[in-house]
């Protein structure tokens, strides 16, 4: 039973028959809480400030909206090619990845033009067809200010702008980029303005206020922060526990398909030579592997050619990855917010998973904050002998490292500690 849905369905709206076919292409009947919610006042041209949890359906409704709004408003005779009519802006690149795919479905019986920017890869060939010009302009901020600055194209004929994510936008320091890029844009009176975003925290609102027509605020609220059908558990393990533990878990959970968070890349690059040693294939995703090898690897996670994901935080926002059954977080995460987001990676769309935590010493700290945000205790389990499993050796494997600039010296490490081995707990001595 899907009880994440609603009793409106997208045909009870006045939209236009392209939409609804891609909409009915997508699968797409009932609308989430959210797109119930902010669809009527999106469609008769009001600003909307969205919340609502991950995974609940934002994208839809503001590409439902944008795709409403563009077809109703024809565009002025006077737009040259290089003049997007939307512009939707994601903190991160495989956000907007994900955001141009669902677009392409739900648009593709519409006739307007989509195109996609980020950095890392395909620079000429995005410049290109930003010069050909496009209808729908989905990116984000880097290289959309490069481009911009180049007058490879203009804002001046924007009729829908959305930002999606928008407390992740401070998070990640972009948030001059983005008032750089709304200022381009024609005046809020002009526009249909969307922003969207899990939280609508106090700078998040002023930006919607300062840069919008008098939005109206829609928060769908949540009883908790985090999905009702996340099983959520926290083990206290040892450092040098974690591996054996994670082993254990994974012999005794089986998951159909996981993804494992920690903080850093380095730690990442661990657990996966682990997990490659102990006869569990993985990919390793983090912020500085390239772009095109970060966009392979996703797809055959999603394909299912393996099923488990070692990720930083890159992979903690805007991946809809279908059936993802566990998420761990080797390493607890050191923002609370961060902690909604990497678990909402499982029981998305109504479905039930499991959000595994490790409260190691190194980041248990940060567990009272995470669980006072949340509004709830995560329930304790024990970390017992017999979930340990004594790991075999680490695998071999070719650590990726960022291009050195040619002036850079070389610096001895000095000083480095060996790994530390991963030992389980001895079973206590029965008499």
């Amino acid at each position: 039973m899907t009880t994440h849905l609603t009793d409106k369905s997208f045909a009870s709206f006045n939209l236009a028959e392209p939409i609804l076919n891609g909409l009915k292409a997508a699968g797409f009947d009932f609308c989430t809480p959210i797109q119930a919610e902010t669809l009527p006042i999106a469609l008769k041209g009001q600003d909307i400030a969205g919340q609502a949890q991950t995974g609940t359906g934002k994208t839809a409704a503001f590409l439902v909206a944008t795709y409403q709004y563009l077809l109703h408003h024809p565009a002025s005779d006077r737009r040259r090619a290089n003049q997007p009519r939307a512009l939707i802006l994601a903190p991160t690149r495989e956000l907007a990845i994900q955001i141009h795919k669902d677009a392409e479905i739900i648009g593709q019986f519409t006739g307007l033009k989509l195109g996609l920017v980020y950095g890392g890869t395909d620079y000429d060939k995005q410049r290109q067809q930003l010069a050909d010009g496009i209808d729908i302009l989905i990116g984000t901020p880097g290289r959309l200010i490069d481009y911009f600055k180049q007058h490879v194209f203009d804002l001046k004929a924007i009729q829908a702008l959305v930002l999606d994510e928008a407390d992740r936008m401070f998070d990640l320091g972009f948030i001059k980029d983005i008032r750089y890029l709304i200022r381009h844009c024609p005046d809020p009176t002009r526009r249909l303005g969307l922003l969207f975003s899990a939280t609508l925290s106090y700078r998040v609102q002023e930006l919607a206020y300062e840069h919008m027509n008098n939005p109206q605020k829609v928060a769908i609220e949540a009883e908790k922060r985090t999905a009702d059908k996340i099983d959520e558990r926290v083990y206290y393990p040892a450092n040098n526990e974690k591996i054996p533990l994670l082993l254990g878990l994974f012999k005794q959970e089986n998951p159909a398909r996981s993804i494992i968070f920690i903080n850093t890349k380095r730690t990442a690059e661990n657990i996966y030579a682990w997990l490659t040693g102990n006869d569990y294939p993985s990919a390793l995703l983090s912020g500085d592997i390239p772009q095109k090898k970060r966009q392979t690897l996703l797809k055959k996670f999603q394909d299912g050619e393996f099923n488990i994901l070692v990720a930083t935080d890159v992979a903690a926002r805007g991946l809809h990855i279908p059936e993802v059954s566990h998420v761990f977080n080797y390493d607890m995460p050191q923002q609370c917010e961060d902690y909604v987001h990497r678990i909402g990676r499982t029981g998305r769309a109504g479905a039930s998973g499991h959000a595994i935590s490790f409260a190691c010493e190194d980041f248990a700290h940060t567990l009272p904050e995470i669980e006072e945000y949340i509004g709830h205790s995560i329930p304790r389990e024990a970390v017992s002998a017999e979930l340990l499993i004594e790991p075999k050796p680490m695998a071999k494997i070719e650590r990726h490292r960022p291009a050195r600039h040619p002036s850079s010296a070389k610096k001895p490490h000095q000083n480095r500690r060996p790994h530390a081995q991963h030992k389980p707990r001895q079973k206590p001595a029965t008499s």
